[in-house]
């Protein structure tokens, strides 16, 4: 038998196909044999039966049912967040514009305009802890491309102004970080939707698409061009088209390299699940000084950490609580206070992803460290 977990049994739903067998919550009783398909009469059934909400499943099926669970919840509660903040324009004149792209392959300042200066505005008059939420936010895998054009803008702006950087250049690096995937209108989207890991051959196509980026963006200022073609470059050399290394790579490539990263990993794509936002910071502070500018990835990862504070996330076991504080050392395992108790996060019970129905998360209660 593999690993089991306890698991809530509000996320059994209809169809659930049980490809392990699932049990009472200290194992004693079989619930549940292996191959089940659940009906709704039989969860109804169940839940008058067990004692408790806890059951114990298999540690595959758990993730299962909280990413379902998840996807149910916090896609809709995103909606509305992004309809309040304007998000759901921008990404809509993202679309636009890559449509664009594709069927004319041309782009021009004036085209962009108002959607560079509505973003710029977003991330002027929008805290940073709902930017942050928003671009850890579940969303269809559908919308990958024209979503990371807009959260590496949101990020970029976020980055320059944590740098306290001159709101001319904030603006600027969020005009790259909308643009700087625009080459990949360019590339074929049986490569771009490929519901799975890319082959050898399709990887060295998609790497093209930085040179592409810079070519359509002709006509904008070139520390624009610039940034867009170097943000895949890397501070250890090994990056593309150029292979620069260190301040030899421009700096807003170098910034726009750190948003691009962390959005590329936090995101659900078509062949993986979204990843919780402490272990995506843990792996940007990895590649720190190797891949990535390590004063840049400091200041980033400082800063996300404080807005994540407050938050309210899924654990591995399917109970919820509030951020409340994090360790930049082990950042991917915050403090989370989950009703009374303070529990300490590790590599057997993590933040699974963020959760966004948050009515009566935050509860003035008294504490109680969980061993």
């Amino acid at each position: 038998m593999g690993k089991y977990v306890q698991s809530s049994i509000d996320y059994l739903y209809p169809g659930l196909l049980v490809s392990q067998p699932i049990y009472n919550a200290d194992m004693s009783l079989l619930l549940v044999a292996e191959g089940t398909v659940l009906g709704e009469d039989q969860i109804s059934k169940l839940k008058t039966f067990n004692e408790g909400s806890r059951i114990s499943v298999s540690d595959d099926l758990a993730n299962l049912l909280l990413q379902k669970r998840e996807a149910l919840i916090g896609i809709h509660l995103t909606q509305e967040l992004e309809d309040e903040v304007g998000y759901t324009g921008i990404k809509q004149g993202a679309i636009d514009i890559l449509e664009k792209i594709s069927h004319e392959e041309t782009l021009s300042p004036s085209e962009l305009s108002s959607v560079s200066e509505e973003l710029s505005h977003t991330v002027e008059v929008t805290a940073p802890s709902i930017i942050v939420e928003l671009v850890c936010a579940l969303a269809s895998a559908d919308e990958y491309l024209q979503r990371h054009c807009v959260n590496v803008g949101m990020l970029n702006g976020l980055l320059g102004k944590w740098l306290g950087l001159p709101k001319e250049t904030v603006d600027a690096l969020i005009l790259v970080g909308l643009l700087h995937d625009c080459g990949k209108a360019s590339i074929p989207s049986k490569i771009l939707t490929a519901p799975r890991p890319l082959t050898g051959i399709e990887y060295e196509v998609i790497k093209t698409h930085p040179v592409f980026s810079n070519s359509l963006m002709s006509d904008f200022p070139e520390t624009a061009q610039l940034a867009a073609r170097g943000h895949h470059e890397k501070i250890n050399g090994g990056g593309y088209p150029d292979g620069l290394s260190g301040e030899d790579i421009p700096f807003m490539a170098r910034i726009t390299a750190v948003s691009d990263i962390y959005d590329a990993m936090v995101s659900r794509r078509s062949y993986k699940s979204p990843n919780s936002p402490f272990k995506i910071l843990s792996i940007v502070k990895s590649l720190r000084d190797s891949e990535l500018d390590g004063k840049l990835v400091d200041v980033f990862i400082n800063c996300m950490a404080n807005e994540l504070v407050g938050k309210q996330v899924m654990l591995t076991d399917g109970r919820l609580g509030i951020v409340a504080s994090v360790d930049i050392d082990k950042v991917e395992y915050p403090v989370v206070n989950v009703g009374e108790y303070i529990v300490y996060t590790n590599a057997g019970l993590s933040c699974m992803a963020m959760h966004y129905d948050a009515e009566g998360a935050e509860k003035n209660c008294e504490l109680r460290v969980e061993n």
